[in-house]
């Protein structure tokens, strides 16, 4: 696993001796981990670029966790939240798990319960990440493709036939054949249902029927 590659956890509690167990209890899992006071703190770093989760103490000076939570989603920072809290009740935690929250931990936990929640978080991490990688790569190809080829896409992934397509667009037959096939070249598709889900994950307006 590359430095890059490697997880961080970041702790996000305004208690010294709670953020110095948690950060030590890491160490023994060999998860590499910061530690912040406040939510402030923790918006102002620079954070790396890999898998990452977020240990969030409900309770917290200025704006609370779940505030916190609600402001995080709100900018489009997509990370795994784990609560915990010394003084939980259902309704918070029924309010964070809504929101996406991986777990709800009330002090004291067990150290594996919280070792679990953040293996948990990580993985969803990791496959969140994949997806926004394969996404990226998905339209990089699609920009490739000329203003006609991506026209014949829209209409190929609608069911429309070649002749169907060809009577569209004004054009011949072979011509639209030619098209699919640099299409599907280009965007690497090795079957007409693969191209379809293709522009399903790229969100493509509907060709004409």
């Amino acid at each position: 696993m590359s430095p890059a590659d490697a997880p961080t956890v970041f702790v996000v509690d305004d208690d010294l001796s709670v953020r110095a167990a948690i950060q030590g209890l890491l160490k023994s899992a060999s998860l590499q981990s910061e530690s912040f006071e406040t939510a402030e703190e923790f918006l102002r770093s620079k954070r790396p670029d890999g898998p990452s989760c977020l240990v969030l103490d409900v309770s917290l000076p200025g704006v609370n966790g779940l505030d916190f939570q609600r402001e995080l989603a709100d900018a489009g920072v997509q990370i795994p939240i784990i609560f915990i809290t010394g003084h939980g009740d259902i309704p918070m935690s029924v309010k964070a798990m809504k929101s996406g929250a991986v777990e709800f931990l009330t002090k004291p936990f067990q150290d594996e319960d919280l070792l679990d929640a953040i293996r948990q978080a990580l993985d969803r991490d990791r496959v969140t990440r994949q997806q926004q990688s394969n996404l990226a790569e998905l339209r990089k190809r699609h920009e490739t493709l000329t203003a006609r080829e991506r026209e014949v896409m829209g209409l190929v992934v609608s069911g429309m036939l070649n002749k169907q397509i060809a009577f569209d667009l004004g054009t011949s037959e072979i011509t639209v054949k030619i098209h699919r096939g640099h299409v599907m070249r280009k965007m690497q598709a090795e079957s007409l249902a693969e191209l379809v889900r293709m522009a399903a994950k790229l969100e493509l307006p509907p060709g004409k029927k």
